[in-house]
């Protein structure tokens, strides 16, 4: 329930404080005296967008504050806040606060903890359900109304288990889109993904085959230079008239010669036929590597288109050999994934096939439940109508189909209708031109779901506008009968609906300083009187028992 309601600087009201009652409270007083200004006040505090043509003139900004007992709203308004990092309600109560200054900035609160006016807008939607001739009205939209139709029915636990289902078929969905985009580039994915792994492999690669491969092209491009230097080289040692060995010969029977002198020298001859022996082995090395030097143009070639396919895969793929290979891993493992992705898809897309199924019977059950409810909510509302005037009214419920594509509620569509006068085709709710209509249709709907609607606060800013005589009785004691299970806060012309309030505010205009000014005073007993007398035409003697009778009739 609203507790209080504090508003600063606001049209006519300089400084105002309402400390609301359970139950119904009535707020009366002279045209023009500013009673819907409280009303526009608690709006803005509940997120309705704002004109600054609304700031009291001559003050820099206005500000409204609601305090709130949120000890009957369910949980889901605790989670709300949690979810949003919002302050959380300290013994049940919210505080809401809005200013708004002639510049133009707005600043918003929940529990002291700055927020959006989108966010305080879905705090009111919790909270208040405000009836005007003008308002848009939460009993007129369409899925409300489905929502109506289902708690009437006590639908609630079918319709949640639908939702369960269609959030299941929603993961799934987005399971499905997470693997693929859409087919042709999954294809070519695919396609790549295997050129990519097929090219690698095929290349055999393995660590240092290139510099290997550099090496022996080098060598194959240069096998006619090598053949010729190794063949000089060897020439040089054997072959020619004054060849190295020749010449070492000579040197060795030189020492031969000298050793039969003196001895001495044998260690030199030693290190002479060492180095013999070493040359032994140079001729038959360099004569071994004549035989190796081979000049084969097809070797050659395909020295070369290894080395050109070599430098190309580390062109695409990475710096060194290791660096490709390590990109051939990775492609087959991503490949691998991809080609996986079929049965992933096929398992999803079973559990889709079952899920549709699931949901479309769901969907039909809950229709069919739904269509056994609507003559019943109509004979309810109608019954609470005749009760308001419309002795034959007919109320009634339109069902559509909302496609193919379900939402939350179902595959259903509907809309309340209304016809007030035998005769006259029904009509939607929401294209009912007669305020009074409107009113009195939705005080038989707010009769009907007393029980049942959530919405703790119900406010009615004169919605029994051309309504008089026993009919204002009526929608007082509608009113009455509504408050016993919510908090409702009626603006009203009416006695009789003002006599049927627990707790009666009167507004008054006054001027002070040269300024007018809006104030607001709870009556006691006698002061209630008055002001039933004045709203029945005057202070005589018989408007003052005429107020004391509807106030005794009352209890």
């Amino acid at each position: 329930m609203l507790i209080t309601l504090r508003v600063n600087n606001l049209a006519l009201v300089e400084h105002l404080t309402v400390e609301f009652q359970p139950g119904l409270n009535v707020i009366s007083g002279e045209t023009g005296a500013g009673k819907s200004v409280l009303i526009g006040g608690l709006s803005l505090v509940l997120g309705e967008r704002a004109d600054r043509e609304l700031i009291r003139s001559g003050a820099e900004s206005c500000s409204v504050e609601a305090v709130f007992n949120v000890q009957a709203v369910g949980p889901g308004l605790r989670e709300f806040l949690e979810q949003n990092g919002l302050e959380p309600c300290v013994d049940n109560e919210l505080l809401l606060k809005r200013s708004i200054s002639a510049s133009g900035t707005n600043r918003q609160f929940i529990n002291g903890s700055p927020t959006t006016l989108a966010m305080l807008a879905q705090i009111g939607e919790w909270l208040v359900d405000i009836h005007g001739p003008h308002d848009h009205q939460s009993l007129l939209r369409p899925a409300n109304q489905l929502d109506i139709l289902d708690a009437f029915g006590g639908l609630q636990p079918q319709r949640r288990e639908f939702a369960e289902v269609l959030r299941a078929r929603q993961a799934l969905d987005r399971q499905k889109a997470a693997l693929i985009v859409d087919e042709k580039t999954y294809a070519q994915q695919l396609d790549l993904l295997r050129f990519q792994v097929n090219e690698i492999a095929a290349a055999r690669l393995r660590e240092g085959v290139d510099a290997e491969l550099e090496q022996e092209h080098k060598r194959a491009s240069n096998a006619v230079r090598l053949r010729e230097l190794a063949e000089m080289a060897l020439s040089i040692l054997t072959e020619e008239e004054h060849s190295v060995l020749e010449r070492f010969g000579a040197i060795g029977r030189c020492l031969q010669d000298v050793q039969r002198i003196d001895p001495g020298v044998e260690p030199t001859a030693r290190v002479h036929q060492q180095a013999a022996e070493l040359l032994g082995e140079l001729q038959a090395q360099l004569s071994r590597y004549v035989e190796t030097v081979s000049i084969d143009p097809e070797r050659l070639q395909e020295l070369e288109e290894r080395l050109n396919l070599v430098h190309g895969l580390r062109r695409k793929y990475g710096a060194s050999v290791a660096e490709v290979a390590a990109f051939g891993i990775q492609a087959k493992e991503k490949l691998e994934s991809l080609e996986q992705r079929d049965a992933e898809l096929e398992r999803i897309n079973l559990q889709l096939a079952t899920v549709e199924t699931q949901l479309r019977q769901m969907g039909e059950t809950l229709s069919a439940r739904r269509r056994k409810v609507v003559p019943e909510l109509s004979r309810a509302v109608s019954k609470e109508l005749a009760a308001l005037g419309f002795k034959q009214s007919e109320f009634s419920v339109a069902f559509s189909a909302r496609g193919a594509e379900p939402s939350a509620s179902g595959y259903d569509a509907i809309d309340f209708q209304f016809s007030p006068n035998p005769g006259e085709p029904a009509r939607a709710l929401r294209a009912i031109a007669s305020s009074g209509e409107l009113a009195r249709v939705m005080l038989a709907l707010k009769s009907v779901l007393a029980g049942v609607d959530q919405i703790p606060v119900l406010v009615f800013d004169e919605v029994d506008a051309n309504v008089g005589g026993e009919i204002a009785h009526a929608v007082g004691e509608k009113m009455e009968q509504i408050s016993r299970a919510r908090q409702v806060i009626c603006i009203t012309h009416l006695p009789q609906v003002a006599a049927h309030g627990v707790a009666h505010f009167v507004v008054n205009k006054v001027v002070k300083a040269g300024r007018s000014r809006s104030e607001i005073k709870l009556l006691d007993a006698g002061e209630r009187v008055a002001e039933l007398a004045r709203m029945l035409g005057g202070h005589s003697a018989a408007a003052t028992r005429h107020a004391e009778a509807l106030l005794e009739n009352r209890r």
